[in-house]
């Protein structure tokens, strides 16, 4: 299956594309219950939150036209407090009942685009490589973890692992440029 995600976007734009949808929800259900979470809802409002933004994307998305040169991570997070906005105004909540910090966050979230962008790439980033663990060999995966994740020198990860130095670096190189295919054009 092409999993790029460049493709995805696209994917998801086209009916019955099961597949696709299930990547995207892999990828970002975990991103999005984190900023539910964030907005002061509990565990399974902030589910149900996240459902309701999967929901608007299946309507959203067939005519959304990815731009590489705007955030997708900032469009995303911006349908999500729409949605809680919306959610508010439906369940009639007076202003006294809102967290006044949750408030300020947003405020500072809306005017800020680096609202947590290092979170978002962190999450991604940490998805993406989950994703994608099983598609390399167990000592592939130990010597890409060992010396381009934990920075531990080459030599004594090929060392410990019975390769060449040459070996893990090609590791880290496979791991690395697969994980940007898998989430090319989502990190902005």
């Amino acid at each position: 299956m092409d999993s790029t995600s460049a493709s995805l976007i696209e994917r998801l734009r086209q009916p019955g594309e099961q597949a696709a949808w299930d990547r995207f929800v892999e990828l970002f259900s975990g991103l999005l219950l984190d900023w539910a979470r964030r907005l002061g809802l509990q565990e399974a409002d902030a589910a149900d939150l996240v459902q309701d933004v999967l929901t608007t994307l299946v309507q959203k998305l067939p005519s959304f036209e990815y731009d590489p040169q705007r955030s997708f991570r900032a469009w995303l997070h911006t349908i999500l407090v729409n949605r809680w906005r919306d959610w508010q105004r439906r369940r009639q909540l007076q202003p006294r009942l809102v967290n006044p910090e949750v408030l300020a966050g947003m405020a500072e979230t809306e005017s800020s685009e680096s609202f947590s962008a290092l979170e978002y790439r962190q999450q991604l980033v940490s998805r993406g490589l989950e994703l994608i663990r099983d598609e390399f060999r167990p000592t592939t995966w130990q010597a890409f973890w060992e010396h381009g994740l934990k920075g531990r020198p080459a030599a004594r990860v090929a060392s410990e692992l019975g390769l060449s130095a040459g070996a893990v670096y090609a590791a880290r190189f496979r791991v690395l440029s697969r994980l940007r295919l898998e989430l090319q054009g989502l990190l902005d």
